[in-house]
């Protein structure tokens, strides 16, 4: 489990501060109006595995559900809305991990918005194949680099050249404004505030949307924002005092993979004092597991974020009202298979090793019945014989039962009269195998 970091509430605020807080929570609530009969109200469910686990009342705000099944819809339409007719007629043009897009596409064409969305290589076909859907004739997607920061990088130099308006993810009031929204029908559909609020983090639009309104009209709200830890932005920022852009970046959560938070942002979770941490991927993909197969829905990386930290690091109190918001239900089907190894492999399940072999007859026997367990599962096994050597040399993947397993596996290993090397998880060469 990767340590979290997290903020002090500030105890004092200058008279400006609240002002901006009131405006902020403003906005949020004319983004409520503007997006009425446009959004999805979507459900707030309880869930029963999470509830049990921790002894709190767990509730699940259902935005995979959404239009376009992510609640990016609520931000771009909110900005869309408000340009005047001459920029409407310019078009707009965003960067996008995916849902964002979709959320745009859906915007455009109830608007009648000429759009262009660019995502980077690593957006999921599903996603790019419901942005066109979602768009019609009103969008053009195109794909460019490698990460969402190079999709942006793209749609900015676009919007400059042709004049369109840009429509940013995350870093702009109206797109904070209208993520937002979310926050306000959470209390309206519990009839009170939550004693909890989970939320992910990506470049911090949703956050900063949610403790915006929070903040102003429910100060005691406890409202925690969770990273993935290979993107885990703006948790730097705040350490820096400032965004800053991350060296390295596992773009595995892709809806929340972003290098660098927003300047409009950054301040509003600041300022809000959010507790912040982190989680590793590996547990995203046992959680997305979880959520499939126990509870029956579909949530991409970043939408089983929330839920992730529960019990992970998250200590939440028996008997509280705790909301965690599934934040997107885009996920390709052909993913799973990434997913269910990334599990296994943080779960301690699945085990790699190079082995040399003798070139010689029943080697191999020897392998399985002295180094095998009973319950262990050769789940990869690639040799190439070669007639001008003495040995050769396997990759072996071994699924044990248990993860206490593994010591007594390695023992054997050792005690084996063959030349075995375990690939070690965090190694480069590792890379290649998932």
């Amino acid at each position: 489990m990767q340590g979290k970091s997290s903020v002090a509430r500030s105890t004092s605020r200058t008279g400006s501060a609240i002002v901006s807080e009131t405006a902020a929570a403003a906005a949020v609530e004319a983004a409520v109006s503007r997006l009425d009969g446009v959004v999805v109200r979507t459900p707030l469910e309880r869930n029963l595995r999470l509830s049990e686990r921790t002894g709190a009342q767990i509730l699940l705000k259902r935005e995979d559900l959404q239009i376009g099944r992510s609640y990016k819809l609520r931000g771009a339409y909110n900005l869309i809305a408000q340009l005047d007719d001459e920029s409407k007629s310019a078009g707009v043009v965003c960067a996008s991990a995916g849902n964002h897009g979709q959320g745009l596409a859906y915007s455009c064409h109830a608007l009648g918005v000429h759009g262009k969305v660019f995502v980077p290589r690593t957006t999921p076909r599903q996603k790019r194949d419901r942005i066109a859907a979602l768009g019609g004739k009103q969008i053009q997607v195109i794909v460019t680099g490698d990460t969402y920061d190079d999709a942006a990088a793209a749609a900015l130099a676009d919007a400059e050249a042709t004049g369109a308006t840009m429509v940013p993810a995350f870093d702009d009031p109206r797109t904070v404004a209208g993520q937002g929204t979310v926050a306000v029908e959470i209390v309206q559909q519990l009839g009170h505030a939550p004693d909890v609020l989970v939320v992910p983090v990506g470049g911090g639009g949703l956050i900063a949307g949610v403790v915006s309104w929070m903040s102003a009209r429910h100060p005691g709200v406890r409202i925690v924002g969770v990273e993935p830890a290979g993107a885990a932005s703006m948790a730097a920022a705040l350490a820096a005092g400032e965004p800053v852009t991350l060296p390295h970046l596992d773009s595995f959560v892709d809806g929340a993979a972003v290098r660098r938070v927003g300047d409009v942002t950054l301040p509003l979770v600041a300022s809000a004092g959010v507790e912040l941490m982190s989680v590793p991927e590996g547990l995203v993909c046992s959680e997305m597991l979880e959520l499939y197969q126990v509870d029956g829905l579909i949530a991409e990386p970043a939408g089983a974020l929330s839920t992730s930290a529960l019990g992970n690091g998250l200590v939440v109190q028996p008997g509280e009202t705790v909301v965690c918001l599934l934040s997107g239900g885009n996920n390709d089907v052909s993913r799973y298979s990434e997913i269910l190894e990334r599990s296994l492999v943080y779960e301690g399940l699945k085990h790699y090793f190079l082995v040399t072999f003798p070139q010689e007859p029943g080697a191999l026997r020897q392998f399985l019945d002295g180094v095998l367990g009973p319950d262990d599962d050769i789940a990869l096994f690639e040799y190439v014989k070669r007639n001008n050597r003495e040995t050769g040399v396997a990759l072996v993947g071994i699924e044990i039962s248990r993860a206490s397993d593994l010591e007594g596996l390695l023992a054997r290993m050792e005690a084996a009269p063959l030349d075995i090397e375990r690939i070690n998880p965090n190694s480069p060469e590792f890379r290649y195998l998932i």
